[in-house]
Parts: C-alpha cells; structure tokens; sequence
C-alpha cells in the first residue's frame, strides 16, 4: 500500500473512529489492507448514513473537503481508487448523490461525473 494510502486511512479513521475495529478486522480477515475492500464496506456505509441523515453536517464538510484533496491529489492510485470506490458507490443512489454534492468540490464532481460516464450511467 502506499503513503499516500495509508495516509488516506488514517484521515478517514480520523474522521470515521467507529470504523476502526471493522477496519482491524478486515485486515486481519484478509491478511492485508484490501484498500478497495475497506473503502465498500467499511468506510463507505457509514459516509451514505451520514448523508442519508444529513445530521452531522460539520463532519459531512470536514470529510467532503477531504475529498476535494483527494480529487486534486497528483497520486493515480490513489485518485484510481478514490474513483472506483468512493465515487462510484456515491452515485448509486442519487438521492444520496443529490445531498453529497451539497459538501463536494468542483474536482470532486467533475471525478464523479467521469465516473458515473464511465459505468454508464449518464
């Protein structure tokens, strides 16, 4: 994995501490981080539950103007997996997508317009 991975990690479990021990287990399941693994079940379920309560709104924009780092970051990998992952499962539901892009950036959209193209769904 590489820094800029595990620097994502931290952050986010910064932001998201009750996922640590999903997180942990996880690992220890797998025998290694599965960055796209972790991202889908453990890290993206409770950021769609923020959203779909809309109630922890500093923490919604704390975590959205991370993402705007992310989109803007220099590291394709990261950004890959950022893409695959967390934009992807943002725009299976666009109710969901509608609230996230109240917190998102301009890069963040334009990543998540790219793509929702790229699985087709505009």
């Amino acid at each position: 994995m590489s820094k800029k991975s595990e620097e994502f990690f931290r952050i986010m479990l910064d932001f998201l501490p009750s996922a640590e021990d999903e997180y942990r287990e996880s690992i220890e399941y797998y025998g290694e981080v599965l960055e796209t693994i972790i991202i889908e079940r453990v890290l993206m379920p409770k950021i769609i539950k923020l959203l779909s309560e809309e109630s922890n709104i500093k923490l919604l924009e704390s975590i959205f103007k991370y993402f705007e780092e992310v989109s803007n970051d220099e590291d394709a990998h990261l950004k890959n997996i950022f893409l695959i992952t967390v934009l992807e499962i943002l725009g299976n539901d666009r109710s969901i997508l509608g609230t996230a892009q109240k917190y998102m950036g301009t890069r963040t959209i334009q990543l998540q317009i790219e793509a929702d193209r790229a699985l087709g769904r505009i």
